[in-house]
């Protein structure tokens, strides 16, 4: 087996997503700006990769995620740096 940069790309956002849901499960004090911010960069990495390597599901579920972020992120960043 052959690993092309599309699933090298992808294997890396998702070891950022598994970090972020690592890090909300062992953290005292949660800092929703960091948590929002890797899962949206893990979400479109893994995006990337499936623009290469298509399945419908995963990519539904990789675009739910990257909204859910991006609003987690914008409350984040209005009620201060490190919510």
């Amino acid at each position: 087996m052959s690993f092309d940069l599309a699933e090298i790309v992808g294997l890396f956002g998702s070891g950022l997503m598994v970090i972020a849901y690592a890090y909300s499960n062992l953290t005292k004090v949660l800092n929703f700006t960091l948590f929002n911010l890797l899962n949206l960069i893990g979400s479109l990495l893994l995006i990337y990769s499936l623009m290469v390597h298509f399945n419908v599901a995963s990519m539904a579920l990789e675009i739910i995620w990257v909204v859910i972020a991006l609003f987690g992120l914008a409350k984040a960043l209005r009620k201060g740096k490190a919510s």
